[in-house]
């Protein structure tokens, strides 16, 4: 558990030098004259990076061992462990951006995903028990790349709607393949064979919850891309009153 511990503590500290390399970084016009912009510009350049590693490692650990989808409750590999305890280093960095920078308020959803996230993997590094489907869920870091990479297009407003258009319909594809995908299966899972009691009575009230969370946000993401007219409030709105991400 310390190792796990100092695992998770350098994770952060990994995270929190890549936020100040991001500060170093050029950014667009469109996000240098709006100083609102630019935290969730730095934001998502660090979200992108831990969506890269965290998504091909999760993906890495699933090829390289697929013998832990048999076994998803007591499954364990030291690639996933060490997975685990990268990605809640990432969700405490990011918690603690959020509350430092004064952005609490208008990101008030990621807080309760990653209090959510971390209480979950926090759980499992002490148990070693469902490791598997931590990194089951992990694999939405995949669809995260294109999220991400979809909101960095909107806020340095790039001239180019092919390369928007392309990333539009592959988010999409990804959303329902590394998103949607191993959320139901992991649903099905556990409210088909995991104990309603301790440890998994827990983790399938955050599963439950995490669900209604992504059909959320998948509803805004159809009406934003492709059922612009069916958005509510639009008219006026620019990216620094969107929440960034999912909308």
């Amino acid at each position: 558990r310390a190792a796990s511990a100092a695992l998770v503590g350098g994770s952060v500290a990994i995270f929190g030098a890549l936020r100040r390399l991001a500060l170093a970084l050029p950014q667009p016009a469109a996000v240098r004259s709006r100083p609102g912009r630019v935290w969730r510009w730095r934001n998502l350049l660090v979200s992108f990076a831990h969506s890269v590693l965290a998504g091909l490692w999760a993906l890495f650990s699933l090829w390289h061992s697929p013998e832990l989808l048999s076994d998803i409750q007591d499954g364990y590999s030291v690639s996933g462990h060490l997975l685990v305890c990268f990605s809640s280093g990432y969700f405490i960095h990011d918690t603690l951006d959020i509350i430092f920078n004064y952005q609490s308020r208008s990101s008030w959803e990621y807080l309760v995903h990653h209090a959510m996230a971390i209480s979950a993997f926090v759980s499992l590094i002490v148990t070693g028990r469902f490791l598997v489907a931590a990194v089951l869920l992990l694999l939405v870091e995949v669809s995260n790349i294109f999220l991400t990479v979809r909101m960095l297009l909107k806020m340095s407003n790039v001239p180019s709607p092919a390369l928007y258009e392309a990333n539009k319909y592959i988010n999409l594809v990804m959303y329902f393949a590394f998103r949607l995908a191993p959320q139901a299966y992991l649903t099905w899972y556990f409210l088909c064979y995991v104990e309603v009691q301790g440890q998994g009575a827990f983790l399938t009230a955050n599963l439950l919850l995490l669900d209604a969370m992504i059909l959320m946000y998948f509803s805004r993401l159809l009406r934003s891309d492709f059922f612009p007219s069916l958005r509510k409030g639009s008219a006026g709105r620019d990216v620094d009153g969107e929440k960034f991400l999912i909308d």
